[in-house]
């Protein structure tokens, strides 16, 4: 097989297994897949079909749905030791979720979208439930994808905007001067808010954490109703948003803090 070939194959397998898990507390059926990957329903069941041999993926006998595999978690504790920086986290987000009753989460870049990381919810009874543990969104969408995207340099944001058309899933509201227009504010104010773009009603804020090169890797978010992020209440938000995310950022950029 051609290295061209061998990297196409690669290339399908992670595909493949970013969207499986998005869903996988549901587990997620082949054709699912086949939807969320854009391949030929064949291939994704023969590409799980050899993924489940190897333990990469596990198939629910009863309903037909899959799920990552057991061989993933023991790959994944051992990159933790090396990647893992949701144990520095956590107290952020339980901080968040416990000052202002909202839920709070922890993201992470991977490629050109997030990946929630932690989910902690606070005492107010109405919930908004558009992020969830292993939920991803390109960036741009939501405010985890529009803080981190509003920091990258210029040239990124330029490039990204480019080769990306958000608007076919995500519309009119994701144009990249719509998108631009809300950098600039995300930019003004340190932190990003997204007005129920997404889901109409469910309100999201979100501040960048930097690694040790200043580039921002991941995001701290606070999610709730609309009334509860009302104009007044917004810059109480962002006050505490960025105090956590400066606090995290300063305790990842030090030595042997990972």
């Amino acid at each position: 097989m051609s290295t061209r070939s061998n990297a196409h194959l690669v290339g399908r397998v992670g595909a493949v297994l970013r969207a499986l898990s998005a869903g996988n507390e549901t587990g997620a059926a082949t054709s699912d897949l086949a939807r969320a990957t854009g391949l030929p329903r064949p291939t994704v069941h023969r590409l799980l079909s050899s993924l489940a041999e190897e333990g990469f993926v596990d198939r629910d006998r009863r309903t037909g749905r899959w799920f990552l595999g057991p061989e993933l978690y023991l790959l994944g504790q051992t990159a933790g030791t090396r990647y893992d920086v949701t144990h520095h986290a956590r107290a952020s987000v339980h901080r968040l979720a416990a000052k202002t009753g909202e839920s709070a989460f922890f993201s992470a870049l991977r490629g050109t979208e997030t990946v929630c990381l932690l989910r902690e919810d606070g005492d107010f009874p109405i919930r908004s439930f558009v992020l969830h543990e292993g939920a991803r969104f390109p960036l741009g969408v939501v405010s985890a994808g529009l803080v981190i995207l509003a920091f990258l340099d210029d040239a990124e944001i330029d490039a990204y905007l480019a080769s990306t058309d958000l608007t076919d899933r995500w519309g009119p509201a994701h144009s990249a001067e719509e998108v631009r227009a809300r950098i600039a504010r995300t930019r003004r104010d340190g932190y990003a808010v997204n007005p129920g773009l997404v889901v109409e009603g469910s309100w999201g804020m979100a501040a960048a954490v930097f690694d040790r090169s200043g580039h921002p890797a991941w995001a701290l978010t606070l999610t709730g109703i609309e009334p509860r992020f009302r104009p007044e209440r917004q810059p109480e938000l962002g006050a505490l948003l960025l105090h956590e995310a400066h606090a995290l950022s300063r305790t990842l950029d030090t030595p042997g803090s990972r």
